[in-house]
């Protein structure tokens, strides 16, 4: 007889920990050098600078900012997140237990896109003139192309479109949102502190803005739009993050694409 299939629950948490094993691997590699990950850390902070030009139209208005800087800092950013993603590998029982399965598969996809930006990032960074963080957007466009690995873009965007608009879903669910805080007072005193203030941050955001669409929307479109500009060959598609121009708006970030801003 067929073996039978794994429950949903069972699904959610095997995919959990295989993108720790994952993530775990990216970090032993960067512990492992100190020289990759200085290298790595001024790489992701080039980038942290481009998505704060990017996205300085929405950071600005109060109903967004929290939601874009945590996925500048806890989605899309190049951190090091080795403490909050040993936090996930002891704490994967409990949060099995006491949250839904799909919570638990929003949060192996989060692991999912830290692993999977973090590989882009070695890539791209064997591709680059220098180390030092100090390259052009010419220079940056160049070794994105030069990297390829179009499907691993399309799927970095997709994820982050995924993560939010089931963020959006989960903070409109009250049991959701009690078992959260309930699991705040346990995770503090087993160490788990940090992976809960990630939960929280992003559960935070998203209710904040009370509805999410137009967010979500505006971050795929401009990403989708970069990535597009730069594998055509496009030399400039963004604003210089080493010399961002005074007072400026999201500018040509802000491309086109858009969508239309709710009224």
């Amino acid at each position: 007889m067929p073996a039978a299939a794994a429950s949903p629950a069972h699904a959610a948490q095997t995919e959990l920990e295989r993108e720790f094993a994952r993530v775990h691997r990216l970090h032993e590699e960067r512990r492992a050098n100190p020289i990759l990950a200085g290298a790595l850390t001024r790489l992701a902070d080039w980038q942290a600078q481009r998505l704060a030009l990017t996205y300085a139209d929405l950071k600005a208005d109060p109903r967004h900012a929290d939601a874009v800087s945590f996925f500048q800092t806890d989605l899309y950013g190049g951190a090091d997140y080795s403490q909050r993603d040993s936090d996930i590998a002891r704490v994967v029982p409990i949060m099995v237990r006491m949250l839904p399965e799909r919570v638990i598969a929003t949060i192996a996809e989060a692991m999912e896109l830290n692993a999977l930006s973090a590989e882009l990032d070695h890539a791209l960074l064997a591709r680059l003139p220098r180390a030092d963080g100090h390259f052009s957007v010419a220079e940056y466009c160049k070794a994105y192309r030069r990297m390829g690995n179009r499907p691993a873009r399309e799927r970095q965007i997709r994820l982050i479109g995924d993560i939010g608009a089931a963020l959006e879903v989960y903070v409109r669910k009250p049991l959701i949102r009690s078992a959260l805080t309930m699991m705040r007072a346990p995770a503090r005193m087993a160490g788990f502190g940090v992976l809960h203030d990630f939960l929280d941050r992003g559960f935070n955001a998203f209710r904040r803005m009370d509805g999410a669409e137009y967010f979500l929307a505006t971050v795929v479109a401009r990403e989708t739009a970069l990535m597009d500009a730069m594998f055509a060959g496009e030399t400039a598609p963004f604003t210089d993050p080493l010399a961002p121009a005074p007072g400026s708006p999201a500018g040509a970030n802000a491309a086109a694409g858009d969508p239309v801003r709710p009224s």
